[in-house]
């Protein structure tokens, strides 16, 4: 790290305390030591699942990967691109992203290389089952999608193998990964992220975040089973801490909890909310109230954390930009907290959750409000679903 990133470090993370000159006789307290454990590190096997993005032919992804599409697909076959079509297909019927339910899946089990993938596909009872029934993610529907989708799956990675996808990667990227892994080590040291994590959430998390440097993830950053997530690899430091910020909170609360059933009951009953998830362009996800729940009160608390260590976006231009613009129950709740002063007194997110239900602050006449505040929007343009050609 250089000095102009330890002084950044240190002055703007509230729990990674400098420790300043002491005049003769004084005690200095000793800093705290940093609560987070920072690993970065590349996969061929998780690139090789978010490839399955652009493979499938949909512009949300090729639009980022044309060069290598164009050095990729004459190698691979015909056959195979209609098999990731026909899964990808299946899968937005079920609610999920092709590659992001994959990498999550296959994150349950050994997963370094293709090779892995396959090994793991064929004995997914033994190597994946077990962590990823014992996570927070278990579906049972969906294990039993991905169970029906093993053949398929087979022929896939069947095929990526005889078009040599590692080989083809590892030219592609040279010692890209190499240089931006270890660049991305030295920026992490002191940033101390599951601290303020801890003090929103109001429990204890493990200090472990290791970070997946991926090629072929963009737009998304992924939250995978344990405190883990994929980012890409030319995303700037900021950009990096700020998907951090953000992904080790999922999922930021139990939500079989009465607080959390609370909320949701009170937000089904807001009739714009219920209209974002019915029309909002699938290909973000998000397509069920509880998915967005979990998802925006993630956006408000990771915003509120990006700006306390000083790599946040402006919160209004954040959410108007992003998902053509439907994250509103996000910066509902973010303006809501701000006026509670969320940021610096802590807490735990989902008894405040829970209270702002009952004493009607997530109703309509409160949310919406706080949500146009934010936005800088008025309460009637809070959202419209984009038109499409």
């Amino acid at each position: 790290m250089n000095r102009r990133d330890c002084l950044f470090a240190l002055g703007r993370l509230p729990l990674v305390a400098a420790v300043g000159c002491a005049t003769r006789g004084s005690l200095v307290p000793a800093a705290p030591a940093p609560r987070t454990r920072w690993s970065v590190t590349a996969s061929e096997a998780l690139d090789a699942l978010c490839f399955l993005g652009p493979l499938s032919g949909d512009p949300f992804y090729t639009d980022h990967y044309r060069e290598e599409l164009a050095q990729f697909l004459p190698g691979f076959s015909a056959e195979a691109v209609g098999i990731v079509q026909q899964l990808k297909a299946s899968a937005k019927e079920h609610g999920n992203l092709l590659g992001p339910f994959l990498c999550l899946v296959f994150s349950a089990g050994p997963g370094e290389t293709l090779a892995d993938l396959r090994g793991s596909l064929a004995e997914a009872e033994q190597r994946l089952l077990p962590r990823y029934r014992a996570s927070p993610y278990w579906d049972d529907e969906e294990w039993a999608w991905f169970v029906a989708a093993r053949p398929a799956l087979t022929r896939l990675f069947d095929a990526l193998a005889a078009a040599d996808f590692p080989a083809f990667r590892r030219h592609f990227l040279g010692d890209r990964v190499e240089r931006r892994v270890a660049a991305l080590r030295q920026r992490l040291t002191g940033v101390d992220i599951i601290a303020e994590q801890e003090r929103l959430l109001g429990r204890r998390l493990q200090p472990d975040i290791t970070i997946h440097l991926l090629h072929f993830s963009k737009p998304h950053g992924i939250k995978i089973i344990g405190q883990r997530f994929i980012s890409h690899l030319d995303y700037p430091d900021e950009t990096v801490l700020r998907i951090a910020a953000h992904e080790i909170l999922h999922p930021p609360f139990d939500v079989e909890s009465p607080a959390i059933r609370d909320a949701l009951e009170v937000l089904r009953r807001d009739p714009l909310l219920t209209r974002i998830v019915a029309e909002h362009d699938p290909s973000f996800g998000y397509t069920t109230l509880d998915g967005l729940f979990d998802e925006d009160t993630a956006e408000a608390l990771d915003q509120l954390i990006s700006e306390r260590i000083g790599v946040a976006r402006p919160a209004g231009e954040r959410w108007r930009g992003a998902d053509d613009g439907m994250h509103v129950l996000a910066a509902g709740l973010y303006g809501l907290l701000k006026a509670d002063g969320f940021e610096r007194t802590g807490g735990a997110i989902q008894d405040w959750l829970g209270n702002a239900a009952r004493d009607g602050r997530l109703a309509p006449d409160s949310l919406h409000p706080a949500a146009a505040s934010v936005l800088g929007l008025s309460r009637d343009r809070l959202w419209s679903p984009a038109t499409r050609p």
